[in-house]
């Protein structure tokens, strides 16, 4: 490979503009903003990885939410979980109305709360179809519940938590208890507004219908104990032994219990016979080779009656 050398002209002119960028003509750096101190990770919005974890627990929750609006909506309807996404307390409560339903709930295994958001519009839906009404009805605004949505909003928030805490059964035993409802987000007191918060949600679609939305929101100080369970991409089992997952199915097709029955004969006799029938009658009856033995209907032995310690029971001699 062929090399070029530099002039000695060449050389100078590099060497000029080093001293002058080294001294910049028309800066004074005595005015220059003051160096502040960084902390790497500070304002990073991705301390909880890829959210891996988090998502499949999200997609679990969709497809357990689906059969707790199933009796009142009479259907299952579409449930779409989002990528988790990171905001602050007061971002996301700018971006949603100020009237909503709004769950807290405090997750004990994490010392931490969470909040659920319910669209009232959605509220509205499940309550008029509940008791019997269609799933377009039109809402206009407001700023309360009635009696009959409040109990509504019970059911479907007792559900809704049976179902997160059944979703985060693989990765960690969860529960929920629940400390409050709120309509508006400046008394949902779940964390300060400037704390960042995780938020999942999910979109719910209807037939004919526009779509409402759920949404469920962590705070970053609860999850952050389990951050490197989050970002794992293999989850490990909670049962206390190590039996594979066959083994279990085996296990429990081995304990299923079956039905034996021992046939001793079949005779035959006419509707006339059977009519004329009394107490005290004795039916003849010839008995093959031996006793079929059955299971479930199915016949599979052929046995001997026999006694074994003063009870009745069969021989078995050969495989049907």
């Amino acid at each position: 490979m062929a090399s070029k050398k530099l002039t000695s002209d060449e050389v100078n002119a590099l060497m000029e503009g080093l001293n002058e960028a080294s001294s910049p003509v028309g800066i004074d750096m005595s005015q220059s903003d003051e160096v502040r101190p960084f902390a790497f990770g500070e304002d990073d919005l991705s301390l909880m990885g890829d959210y891996y974890a988090l998502r499949l627990i999200n997609e679990r929750f969709a497809r357990q939410a689906r059969a707790v609006f199933l009796p009142m909506l009479r259907l299952q309807p579409r449930i779409t979980p989002f990528a988790p996404e990171v905001k602050t307390f007061d971002e996301y409560c700018a971006s949603i109305d100020t009237f909503m339903n709004l769950n807290i709930n405090r997750i004990d295994e994490l010392r931490g709360t969470m909040l659920m958001t319910i669209q009232p519009k959605f509220i509205s839906t499940l309550t008029a179809s509940f008791y019997g009404g269609t799933l377009d009805g039109a809402v206009s605004k407001r700023t309360e519940f009635t009696s009959t949505e409040e109990r509504v909003i019970e059911l479907v928030s007792d559900g809704l938590n049976a179902a997160l805490a059944h979703s985060w059964r693989d990765l960690m035993l969860i529960s929920l208890l629940e400390q409050g409802r709120e309509t508006n987000t400046q008394f949902a007191s779940v964390v300060d507004g400037s704390e960042l918060v995780i938020i999942c949600s999910f979109m719910v679609q209807l037939p004919n219908a526009e779509a409402d939305t759920i949404d469920i929101v962590y705070p970053l100080q609860t999850l952050k104990p389990i951050a490197a369970q989050l970002r794992s991409r293999v989850q490990s089992d909670n049962s206390q032994d190590n039996i594979s997952w066959r083994e279990k199915m085996e296990n429990a097709i081995l304990n299923i219990p079956l039905g034996i029955t021992a046939l001793l004969g079949q005779p035959l006799m006419s509707v006339g016979g059977l009519t004329r029938l009394e107490v005290g009658d004795v039916l003849p009856m010839n008995v093959g080779e031996g006793v079929t033995v059955k299971v479930q209907e199915h016949p599979i032995f052929i046995g001997e009656i026999g006694e074994v310690a003063g009870k009745s029971a069969i021989s078995l001699q050969k495989r049907i």
